[in-house]
């Protein structure tokens, strides 16, 4: 317990220091933190301590079908990114739960933005206007992208303001999260919400 109450500390130090810098949603390196935290510069016992302890703490989990619906998406042709609020083990995640890499899923290394490699997370819409850009330079407009979500808050807002369609997943119980109280919030609308991922090629076949 002490020693998560020193990482908290530690996160929020960090969070200070960058939001006095003008960046409206800091966003850290966790093995820069747990590194101060532990006292060590070993980075692969970093990273290990690291993974353990966000596996305990924030366990996470994949939706029914999540390597069906992606196998649909890459035989569809479909152009797949990621906007995540995100650390260095993200993408292990997607081999322990799929057995697969992003590329082999589907997704374009060039359209993957993770929060800890810019400093910036979401809410802000910095990663959904990195994200806009890169759409860009592929001839892609925003209104032709839709971004999934199940955060209205960090997840539709910003991304609806870059833009792009949204769509709220709803099928999850535990990670839906409205933000009924956040005022901007309740002036946005999803393009529109869905409770199984396969709803998606639905809506776009339309």
């Amino acid at each position: 317990a002490a020693l998560l109450t020193e990482f908290y500390a530690a996160v929020k130090t960090d969070h200070d220091r960058n939001r006095k810098t003008g960046i409206d949603h800091p966003e850290v390196d966790i093995i820069q933190i747990w590194s101060t935290v532990l006292g060590t510069t070993d980075l692969e016992k970093v990273r290990a301590f690291a993974l353990e302890t966000e596996m305990i703490i924030n366990p996470v989990y994949p939706m029914p079908r999540l390597k069906e619906f992606l196998g649909k998406c890459k035989d569809s042709g479909l152009l797949m990114g990621i906007v995540s609020n995100a650390q260095f083990y993200t993408p292990y995640l997607f081999h322990w739960f799929l057995e697969a890499d992003l590329d082999t899923l589907g997704f374009a290394p060039d359209l993957i933005f993770y929060s800890y490699q810019y400093g910036r997370g979401k809410p802000s819409t910095f990663l959904y206007e990195l994200a806009a850009d890169q759409l860009g330079s592929r001839g892609i407009e925003p209104e032709a992208v839709l971004y999934v979500g199940n955060d209205m808050g960090k997840d539709i807002l910003p991304s609806a303001a870059v833009g792009f369609q949204t769509a709220l997943f709803a099928g999850d119980r535990r990670s839906l999260r409205l933000r009924k109280e956040d005022p901007e919030v309740r002036q946005c609308s999803p393009d529109i919400v869905i409770t199984e991922l396969e709803q998606i090629l639905d809506h776009l076949e339309q």
